[in-house]
Formats: C-alpha cells, sequence, structure tokens
C-alpha cells in the first residue's frame, strides 16, 4: 500500500473584510514581533554549548520553523484572496457572508450560523465555512426555504427561518 494521498481540494479563495485585516495583522506580529523574540531566544540558547542535549535552543529551533511556516502560508495566501464587499441586493437569499438561522425540521432544534471564508471559520461563534457541507447546501436558498444537508451525522433537513447581513 502506498502512502502516497490526492492532494486536497482548494479551498474557496474568498474572505470578509474584517477576516482579511485579521490575516494581516497575525502576519505583521508574527513576522515583526515575534520571530525576531525568538530568533534572539534561540541565538541565546545556541551560544550556551553542546546543542544535542539542549532543550532549549531544540525548543525554539521548533517554534522557528513553525512560525516560518504559518508566515509563509499567509504571504501567499494574502495576496490571492478576494474581499467580499458588501451585502447583495436580495438580503431574503443566502449568500456569502449571511447570518442565517435554520431550524432542524425533525428535532424543531434552532441554528444559528455566519457563513465566512475558510480562513476565518470559528465554531464558538458560529462562522461555518462556505466549504463546509451546510453552507454549500444553503447557498442561494431563501427565506423559508426547506433543504436537506448531508452532514457527519446524516442527512438532515432544515429550514430558513431569518437571513440577515452584519
Amino acid at each position: 500500500m502506498s502512502r502516497w494521498r490526492p492532494p486536497a481540494p482548494r479551498s474557496t479563495a474568498i474572505i470578509t473584510r474584517e477576516g482579511f485585516e485579521q490575516l494581516k495583522r497575525e502576519l505583521d506580529h508574527l513576522w515583526h514581533a515575534l520571530r525576531p523574540e525568538v530568533v534572539k531566544a534561540l541565538a541565546a540558547a545556541a551560544a550556551e554549548g553542546d546543542r544535542s542535549e539542549n532543550a532549549e535552543y531544540t525548543y525554539r529551533k521548533k517554534q522557528l520553523g513553525e512560525i516560518d511556516r504559518r508566515v509563509r502560508y499567509l504571504s501567499k495566501r494574502i495576496p490571492s484572496l478576494k474581499v467580499a464587499q458588501g451585502a447583495p441586493a436580495d438580503r431574503e437569499t443566502v449568500f456569502f457572508g449571511a447570518v442565517i438561522e435554520l431550524e432542524n425540521a425533525a428535532s424543531g432544534d434552532m441554528l444559528r450560523y455566519r457563513i465566512v471564508g475558510p480562513d476565518e471559520t470559528d465554531a464558538r461563534r458560529g462562522w461555518i465555512s462556505i466549504d463546509s457541507p451546510l453552507a454549500k447546501a444553503v447557498m442561494k436558498k431563501k427565506l423559508d426555504d426547506e433543504f436537506e444537508a448531508e452532514l457527519p451525522g446524516g442527512r438532515t433537513r432544515f429550514v430558513i427561518t431569518a437571513v440577515d447581513y452584519e
């Protein structure tokens, strides 16, 4: 059996203005604040002598690699992102950036989500990626429409009870 895996599908390159600014702030913080601090600590650890048994040196080297990987990713990702501008003309239809309220048709549970780009998803805040199965299923549906989504827990039926754009 080979260890080859097909490449992951490319994520959608769209983002909200707030998400874009947050990524730029993260890149700036990593490059101008955190990285110089770690490089200085790495140099101090390297000056202590034997690097083979120097846990501080090993830790800082690993930390610097993680920072550089994230900086490299953000440096490539930020220019490729398209910032979504404003709300659509039809405010009762679900598009990118919508805050939606859904009712689970089977259980009656009410759910609230905001559809955002893959770089700004946050489960605690109810922000789901535009690439998620639920977001793909609800896209271009209108207020009071009923639809089905193939979720990890199985096929689920929902009703759109509210659509809003912040």
